[in-house]
Parts: C-alpha cells; sequence; structure tokens
C-alpha cells in the first residue's frame, strides 16, 4: 500500500501524488497516469512491483479525480478551460519533481485508459521530456461514433453549459460496455473478470462518478488529436512504445483499437513499438485475473527499453 499522499502546489491545483521508491539499484523513474472516474491510490500494488524492478514510481491525481484540489477543477472536471492542456502540464509538474528528486534517470510515462490519452498527447507536446511511453487499453480510434459523442456533447454544452455532468456520454459508454458483458453479476463487470476487484471499485467513495460535458469534451480532444501525422512528427521515430489491449475490453472494441494504433504508429515511422493483447481480459489490466504477469512483461520491457536508449 502507498503511505500517505504527498502534494504538488502548482499556480492553481494542489495535485495528490503518491510515490514508491525503487527497492534495490535505481533503474528509472516510472510516472503513472490514472483513467477516467478513478484514481492513483488503486496502482499501489503496480507501483510496489515496478519499485521491486528498480523504479521510483509516481502515481498522480489528475485534476477533478481523487485527492488533487483545485479551485477551477471539482470531481468530475479538468478545468472550466484549456482542460487537455491543464492536465498535460500537470503530468510536466510531476515528472519535473520526481527527476529534482532522482536526476540523471531515464522517465518512462504509464497510462491507463484516460490516462494514456494524456499520457500520448503528453509524450507529443513535450517530447524530450518522456523516454518511453506506455498506452494501456486506450481507444484512439473510436471513428464516426467518436464524432457522433462530440457533436452530442457540444449539444449538451449548448442546452445546459459545460460544467454539469453529461446525461448522454454515460450511457454511450460505461452503460453500453457493462451490458455488453453476458451473464453480468454487476454493471462495472466490464472493469475486469476478478469479482473483488469489481467490488473494491463500486465501493469506492472516489471511483465511478459522472464526468462533466467539459471534461468528455477534452477526452475526445486528445482521443483525436494525438494520432494526427503533425502531431505524432513532434515525437522521434524511435521512441520506445508498450501497447497493452485486453481481448474482451468492450471500451476498446475488445482490443482491437489498441491493435489500430500499433498499426498507425508503425505506418508513421516509429520503430520501436511492443504489443500485447491478452485474450481473456477485461479493460482493467492491472486489476484482472493475471496482473502479475502482464506487469512482470512490462518491467521487462522498461528495462530493455531504457538499456537502448
Amino acid at each position: 500500500m502507498f503511505a500517505e499522499t504527498q502534494r504538488l502546489e502548482t499556480a492553481d491545483a494542489s495535485l495528490a501524488f503518491h510515490h514508491e521508491p525503487a527497492q534495490s539499484e535505481a533503474r528509472g523513474i516510472l510516472l503513472v497516469s490514472h483513467g477516467l472516474a478513478e484514481h492513483s491510490r488503486r496502482y499501489s500494488r503496480f507501483a510496489a512491483a515496478m519499485a521491486a524492478r528498480g523504479y521510483h514510481v509516481f502515481a498522480f491525481d489528475h485534476r477533478g479525480h481523487g485527492e488533487t484540489t483545485g479551485p477551477d477543477a471539482p470531481i468530475g472536471r479538468f478545468s472550466r478551460r484549456n482542460g487537455m492542456r491543464q492536465v498535460i502540464d500537470d503530468v510536466g509538474s510531476v515528472r519535473e519533481l520526481a527527476v529534482k528528486q532522482y536526476p540523471g534517470l531515464p522517465v518512462i510515462l504509464f497510462g491507463h485508459s484516460m490516462g494514456g490519452l494524456i499520457a500520448l498527447n503528453a509524450a507529443i507536446t513535450y517530447p524530450e521530456k518522456y523516454d518511453a511511453i506506455a498506452v494501456w487499453n486506450s481507444n484512439f480510434n473510436p471513428g464516426l461514433s467518436g464524432r457522433a459523442a462530440q457533436a452530442v456533447l457540444l449539444a449538451e454544452r449548448a442546452l445546459k453549459g459545460s460544467d454539469v455532468p453529461s446525461g448522454i456520454l454515460p450511457k454511450l459508454t460505461f452503460g453500453t460496455w457493462g451490458k455488453s458483458i453476458a451473464n453480468r453479476r454487476t454493471e462495472f463487470d466490464w472493469l475486469s473478470r476478478d469479482p473483488v476487484e469489481v467490488d473494491k471499485y463500486i465501493a469506492d467513495p472516489l471511483c465511478g462518478f459522472d464526468a462533466s460535458v467539459s471534461l468528455w469534451l477534452d477526452i475526445f480532444e486528445m482521443t483525436f488529436r494525438a494520432p494526427q501525422e503533425a502531431q505524432l512528427d513532434r515525437l522521434p521515430k524511435h521512441t520506445p512504445i508498450h501497447l497493452v489491449g485486453g481481448g474482451q475490453d468492450p471500451a476498446t472494441d475488445n482490443g482491437k483499437a489498441v491493435i489500430w494504433l500499433s498499426k498507425h504508429l508503425k505506418a508513421h515511422g516509429f520503430s520501436r513499438i511492443r504489443t500485447q493483447i491478452y485474450q481473456d481480459m477485461r479493460h482493467e489490466t492491472l486489476n484482472e485475473i493475471g496482473a502479475d504477469a502482464a506487469i512482470a512483461a512490462f518491467a521487462d520491457w522498461c528495462d530493455e527499453a531504457i538499456a537502448r536508449s
């Protein structure tokens, strides 16, 4: 388990973070970017495993999530304006804290789901700051349905404003994904086959909240921004990138969106892509049956990525 919450004060927010120092000779720094409607404390097992492999781990709560606070960032909202840029800059702030504490070490940026959207967008915005990137269980290819969702959100914003929960997007996402699981025990079985982990999510008061219209708009902005050629060209083509998906994950079209991103990156000249689809897993690889093996494989990749870098 993580120790007590620490705080990083920025100009307009108090970022909550947790730090797990390396338990052996330090190899690098791992920054952990969590998903939508959850928080960084849920990554304590992952952090402990990576610390045991020699990584200083920093997991933090994004604006509008967990224990992070700010006058413009209540639960469910990044920011009233420029939310995408705010969360990208927050990643950079945590990175600066980490490299100041542990100078000279390579930095790996890991993101799950929404956190993967943030991670890849942070990397293309400040490519010199990250030595390797991991994007797990993220969908950068929502296609026409994603554009339709943006139109719906813009209509909601025009009718009722951007700072209230979306009434439609939760039904199109969490609700639809939940119903896709046959013989489901709960509406959140799409997260994992492990009932203990699902029940922990449901019981967690910092999980499962409704996101605002503005937050959903920020998410789709990141989704469509990162795969653009002009954005990807900012990132060195030799950057190591680790992609993971679940073959039974409805949030990524059962892993097809992860395969799409892999092919898309390779088509744009990226030469160091590692892609793994765990066929029986659902959305939360780190909280799935078989998570320990997935974490061990990731740690092996990290060792290889920073050694070659």
